[in-house]
C-alpha cells in the first residue's frame, strides 16, 4: 500500500548553495498557519505578498523570512514523514514512476545516499539537470520551486546537511533514496529510538 505525499518542498534562500544563483523560482500563497507569530492581517498580506512574482520584491527580507519559514517546515514534514513510515511505502508525486525511471536513465551512476554538491551546482551538472528538470514541465506541479535537500540521507535537516535544490531534483532524489532503501535508515532509526523511549502511564 502507497502513501500519498505530495507538495511537502516549499521555496527557500540560503543555505548550502547560496550565493549560486538557482533556477527561476515559482511562488505559491503561504497557508496563515506557517506564520504563526503574525496575526491574521500580517499573515494574509504575507500570503498575498508570496503569490506575487519575485521580481515585485528584489531582497525583501520580510520575504526571504516567509521562504524559509516554509521551507523549513516543508522539510520538517518530510523527515517526520520517512521517520514514521516506512519510505518504501510513500508515493511523493502521481507520477513517482516516471520520475525514477527517467532520473535513474539520465543519472544512472549518481550516488545518492550522500551527495557531492558540485553533482548539483557545477556548470557540467547544471547542463545536464536542466534537460531533465525541463521534461516534467507541466508534469510535476511547480517543478521548479525551491527546496531544501539533504545531502547525507543518514542525516536530518541541518545546516550543513542542506542544499538548495529544485522540487523535482528533490522528488528525483528521495524516491530513488526510498526505492533503493537509503531512506530505510532514517525509519529504522526511528523506531529504534520508540523503542527504548520508556511507556508512562
Amino acid at each position: 500500500m502507497a502513501m500519498a505525499a505530495a507538495g511537502l518542498v516549499g521555496p527557500v534562500l540560503g543555505g548550502r548553495g547560496a550565493g549560486v544563483t538557482p533556477p527561476p523560482v515559482t511562488p505559491s500563497p503561504v497557508p496563515q498557519q506557517l506564520l504563526p507569530a503574525q496575526g491574521p492581517g500580517e499573515a494574509a498580506a504575507a500570503a498575498h505578498a508570496l503569490s506575487l512574482p519575485a521580481e515585485a520584491f528584489g531582497n525583501d527580507p520580510r520575504v526571504e523570512l516567509a521562504w524559509a519559514m516554509k521551507a523549513h517546515q516543508h522539510a520538517q514534514v518530510y523527515f517526520n514523514l520517512i521517520s514514521s513510515v516506512d519510505p518504501k511505502f510513500l508515493n511523493l508525486t502521481k507520477v513517482d514512476d516516471r520520475i525514477y525511471e527517467e532520473f535513474r536513465k539520465t543519472f544512472r551512476d549518481l550516488k545518492i545516499d550522500v551527495l557531492d554538491p558540485e553533482d548539483l551546482k557545477s556548470e557540467a551538472a547544471k547542463e545536464k539537470w536542466r534537460p531533465f528538470c525541463l521534461g516534467f514541465e507541466g508534469v510535476v506541479e511547480d517543478f521548479n520551486y525551491g527546496t531544501l535537500l539533504r545531502l547525507d540521507c543518514h542525516q536530518g535537516y541541518t545546516e550543513e546537511n542542506t542544499i538548495f535544490a529544485t522540487r523535482i531534483q528533490f522528488f528525483a532524489i528521495e524516491i530513488a533514496r526510498n526505492r533503493e532503501g537509503w531512506n530505510s535508515f532514517v525509519y529504522s532509526s526511528a523506531r529504534e529510538l520508540g523503542a527504548e523511549e520508556p511507556v508512562s502511564g
